[in-house]
C-alpha cells in the first residue's frame, strides 16, 4: 500500500476531527504504518524477484530470556546480521530482505509487544531489550554479529552495543534519535497522549490489522499501547550509551524524518565525526559515518532500496571511492 493511498483510506474511514486529531498522534509513533510503493522509496529502483529473491526461512523459533519470549527467524547465508525495528514484526522488512540475505545470514526478531513476541510483565525499556538481544544471539550460537535496528529497534541496537561492544561487529542505527528532544517538539505531546484508549479506533488501521494477523494473544494490543506510552512520556537521554559504542556506526536519517537534522549532526558529533576536515588521504577520517537520504520520510525509510544498499556497502567494509593523489598515480 502507497502512503499516498494510506492517507486517503484513513480519511475515509475517520470522519470527524477529533478523530483525525488521533490518527495524527498515532502516525507519529507508528513507524511502519505502510510500506510504501518501492517505485517511490527514495527514488530507487524498486527490488524486484528478477533481481533477487528472499532466502528461505532455514529456523525459526521463540528464546525466552528474562521473561520475554522473542520470536526470531533465520535466512541466507554469509556473516550474521541481527535486524530488528520499528512497531512493527519481521515482515515489514519484506521489500528490502534480498539485499539483505543475498549474502548474509539474517537473524529477525520480533521485539518486546510485537509480531509474534508477547508484551510479558514488565514495561518495555530499551536498554532492558539490548541487553536481552545480546543474550539472545548468544544463545542461538553467536559470537558476534553486525547490527541493524530501525526507529525503536534503533534504540534497542544502541544499547545493545553500548552494553554488550564484544558481540558486536558493525552498528547501523535507522531513523532514530539517541535522546527524546531528537523528535520534533511538536511531536512529544502526541506521543505522549499514546496509552489503551486509543486501542478501539485503531482496528481498522495497518498498524492493528498487522499486529492482529501475528501475535499471540490480541488482547494485549490495549496493553502494548500503554507500555509504549510510558515509554515516550520519559525523559530518555542515552548519550552515555553512545559514549560507549566502540565499533563502526552508520546513522541514516530521511531528509524529511521525524528526527530533526540538527539531532542527526548532533548524533554523528558525539561519535566523534564531522568535527573537521578529514584530509587530503583520509588521514582525520572518523570510522563512523553519517546519511541523510533525499525525499524519505521516517515512515519509509526501512522501505527503501537506496537505505539498504548503503546499509550493506557499509556492513561489509566498502564504499570508500578513489581519492584525488590514487586517481592521478594510476
Amino acid at each position: 500500500m502507497s502512503t499516498a493511498v494510506l492517507a486517503v483510506s484513513m480519511q475515509t474511514w475517520s470522519k470527524d476531527m477529533s478523530k483525525m486529531t488521533l490518527i495524527s498522534m498515532i502516525a507519529t509513533t507508528a513507524a511502519f504504518l505502510a510500506v510504501p510503493d518501492m517505485a517511490g522509496a527514495g527514488g530507487a529502483a524498486p527490488v524486484t524477484e528478477e533481481k533477487k529473491a528472499t532466502a528461505p526461512i532455514v529456523r525459526k523459533g521463540s528464546v525466552p530470556v528474562n521473561g520475554i519470549d522473542y520470536y526470531y527467524e533465520i535466512r541466507g547465508e554469509g556473516e550474521p546480521l541481527l535486524l530488528h525495528g520499528g512497531l512493527g514484526q519481521i515482515e515489514m522488512f519484506a521489500p528490502i530482505m534480498p539485499v539483505f540475505t543475498d549474502h548474509r545470514q539474517v537473524i529477525a526478531v520480533d521485539l518486546q509487544g510485537y509480531g509474534r513476541t508477547p508484551l510479558g510483565k514488565r514495561p518495555i525499556e530499551l536498554p532492558a531489550i539490548g541487553a536481552d538481544l545480546a543474550i539472545l544471539v548468544k544463545q542461538l550460537g553467536y559470537d558476534r554479529v553486525d547490527v541493524f535496528g530501525y526507529s525503536f529497534g534503533g534504540g534497542v541496537a544502541l544499547n545493545m552495543a553500548a552494553n554488550a561492544p564484544e558481540r558486536v561487529r558493525r552498528l547501523v542505527i535507522l531513523s532514530a534519535p539517541y535522546a527524546q528532544n531528537g523528535f520534533f517538539p511538536e511531536m512529544l505531546p502526541q506521543q505522549a497522549a499514546v496509552g489503551a484508549g486509543m486501542a478501539d479506533m485503531m482496528k481498522d488501521t495497518p498498524m492493528f490489522l498487522s499486529y492482529k494477523a501475528v501475535a499471540p494473544d490480541v488482547s494485549e494490543f490495549p496493553k502494548l499501547l500503554d507500555a509504549m506510552g510510558a515509554l515516550m512520556r520519559e525523559p530518555i537521554d542515552y548519550s552515555d550509551a553512545v559514549a560507549k559504542l566502540t565499533m563502526p556506526v552508520l546513522l541514516i536519517y530521511g531528509d524529511a524524518d521525524m528526527i530533526r537534522p540538527e539531532h542527526m549532526i548532533d548524533f554523528y558529533h558525539k561519535l566523534g565525526g564531522g568535527l573537521r576536515d578529514a584530509g587530503w588521504m583520509r588521514e582525520n577520517m572518523s570510522k563512523n559515518r553519517l546519511a541523510i537520504l533525499p525525499d524519505l520520510t521516517h515512515y519509509e525509510t526501512f522501505a527503501s532500496p537506496l537505505m539498504a544498499n548503503m546499509a550493506m556497502t557499509f556492513l561489509d567494509g566498502g564504499g570508500k571511492a578513489p581519492n584525488w593523489a590514487e586517481q592521478v598515480g594510476k
